[in-house]
């Protein structure tokens, strides 16, 4: 069974970088897009974020992130990066990966933005 895996989040302090990742444990993600999505403390599932695409045109991002996010995965396509930049104490969330057209979701993984 295909399952996606999330490392990377923790403590960081207002400014600071993260990096995330997304491990596809059936190396299909160089063939579906992928999408990046934040649950904020107190907000509910349906009240996920959208933060970000990787697609095979490209990259889009929320404008809540655009110029501090980037988004990207490996050149053998089995995982997904979201390199956070200037990080906010409003980036505090559950971060999640995504495949859409599979319905596969990450674990999730805390970013705590915070001094």
């Amino acid at each position: 069974q295909v399952q996606l895996t999330q490392s990377g989040g923790g403590l960081v302090q207002p400014g600071g970088s993260l990096r995330l990742s997304c491990a596809d444990s059936g190396s299909m993600l160089a063939y579906y897009d992928l999408k990046w999505y934040r649950q904020a403390p107190g907000k509910e599932r349906e009240e996920r974020e959208w933060v970000a695409d990787i697609s095979h045109t490209g990259t889009s991002y929320a404008d809540s992130v655009l110029g501090r996010f980037t988004a990207s995965r490996n050149s053998a396509g089995s995982t997904a990066y979201l390199q956070m930049d200037s990080l906010k104490a409003e980036d505090t969330a559950v971060y999640y990966c995504n495949v859409p057209n599979l319905n596969l979701w990450g674990q999730g993984t805390q970013v705590i933005v915070s001094s």
